[in-house]
């Protein structure tokens, strides 16, 4: 099996900024030391990034303006920068296969089984898993690592991941011994 680690809209709109999230701010440190040992055993890390165009962007007729292209808040937050060995990736909707060239990149990258962590539990992470899914790929998601607006929207994308799209939902811990880091 060949892992890799998706880290997803963690960015200064959704952390700090337009569409804060409190519950962000509790991942970081468990998201940080999923990067900082993915890196340290060559797991890819892939960063899957809202990147809107301003002023006509679909989304922003349900969320206001965020994450706009080039601006600060569409930046990964200082915690968690992306290393020149990482691989980026930007969207325009909530799944990071939607218009982009993610799948392209894990099949070069031989991957199969992805690891999603980011926010929102129920919104862009669990688009991404159903298309991971549609395409074939073994899901992991440390619950520890994702985090959503409230408890119970987290609860339903864990609950529509694991029984829709059979993730393994595990914690950062269970990641770290998996790639013997622990």
């Amino acid at each position: 099996m060949v892992d890799s680690l998706l880290v997803i809209d963690m960015l200064n709109d959704f952390v700090y900024g337009a569409l804060k999230c409190d519950a962000a701010l509790k991942i970081i440190p468990n998201i940080r030391l999923l990067i900082d040992a993915a890196r340290e055993i060559g797991v890819p890390v892939i960063y899957v990034n809202d990147s809107h165009l301003p002023n006509v962007d679909g989304e922003f007729k349900k969320w206001g303006s965020h994450a706009v292209r080039g601006s600060h808040g569409a930046m990964v937050i200082d915690e968690l920068k992306p290393s020149s060995s990482d691989f980026i990736v930007e969207k325009r909707r909530y799944s990071g296969f939607y218009g982009t060239d993610l799948y392209v990149l894990l099949r070069e990258l031989n991957v199969d089984t992805l690891i999603l962590t980011g926010i929102h539990t129920h919104i862009c992470v669990m688009h991404t898993a159903a298309d991971a899914f549609y395409h074939g790929y073994k899901l992991i998601v440390p619950s520890d690592c994702v985090a959503a607006f409230n408890v119970d929207d987290h609860n339903i994308g864990l609950r529509f991941m694991h029984e829709l799209y059979g993730a393994e939902i595990v914690n950062s811990k269970d990641i770290l011994k998996r790639w013997g880091a622990a």
